[in-house]
This record gives C-alpha cells, structure tokens and sequence, in this order.
C-alpha cells in the first residue's frame, strides 16, 4: 500500500499588485484541494489570506516591485498562513466608524484566526503575518424531526 503524503510547505511569490489577491487565493484553493481535510479550512483561510495579502500590497511602503510571498502548511491540524513582505510597517488592529468602507481586514483575521502575529524577516528586511487557522468541525448526521400526532 502506497505511503500517505501530506504537502510539504507551499511557498508563491507574486506581484505586489491588488490583482494578485485573488490569485493568492486561487493558489491557496489548490493546496487545500490536496490536503484530506483541506475543504474544512476553505472559507476562512481564503478570507484571511486576502486580507493579509491585500493589506501587504495596501501598506507597503516597499517599492513598488517587491513581490509579496504567502505560505501555507498544515501543522498539527492547523493550517498556517503566512504573507511576507518587504515593507516596515507592522499591522495592528484599529477602531473603523460605521461609515468606514475599509480598515477592518484585521479586525477579521483577529476574529476568525486561532491566532496571529507578525515577526521580522530573516535577513531583516521586511516582515511576515502568520495566522493560525482551526479547521471547521465536521457535521454531525442530524435525526429527522420526530412527526407529531395531531
């Protein structure tokens, strides 16, 4: 019987171009689709992902042709989820009015992740936002609803 094989560490440097959003979440769709369970992190990792990689290329003060590097790999039933980039900045969570139409990409990832961070780059040049993701429970079989004498 042939051995289980996990993927490794996935690793895409693209564009640091508000276009490559969606294709970070493309390329996130794709590793999820080899991992067993990958359909548990779906919706929450993508979410999370392109905030982060919409945040790397919105406050970036990098030059314009850094690109930006995400990175995924499942540890210990968690998926991580790392978005590097070349800017100073460090992200942190700010208070958004209701009229707002942006700022809350954090807001969401402190929400949603199990947790998250930033810690400089090797080389120290730039930084990368990790969050750690829990996969979504399984769905238990429900009974049907007991039919009532009337």
């Amino acid at each position: 019987m042939p051995a289980s094989r996990r993927p490794r560490t996935f690793a895409a440097r693209l564009d640091s171009r508000t276009a490559s959003t969606s294709l970070a979440r493309l390329v996130l769709r794709a590793y999820l689709a080899g991992l067993p369970s990958g359909e548990r992190y779906a919706d929450t990792a993508e979410l999370l992902l392109g905030e982060l990689f919409a945040n790397a290329v919105q406050h970036s003060d990098a030059p314009a042709d850094r690109l930006i590097e995400v990175r995924f790999a499942v540890i210990r039933d968690r998926l991580r989820l790392e978005v590097h980039d070349a800017g100073t900045g460090r992200p942190s969570v700010r208070s958004v009015r209701p009229d707002e139409e942006c700022g809350r990409g954090l807001f969401l990832v402190n929400a949603l992740a199990e947790r998250w961070g930033c810690c400089p780059r090797s080389g120290g040049i730039g930084k990368f936002v990790w969050a750690l993701i829990a996969p979504t429970p399984r769905p238990t079989p429900t009974t049907a609803p007991a039919a009532h004498a009337v």
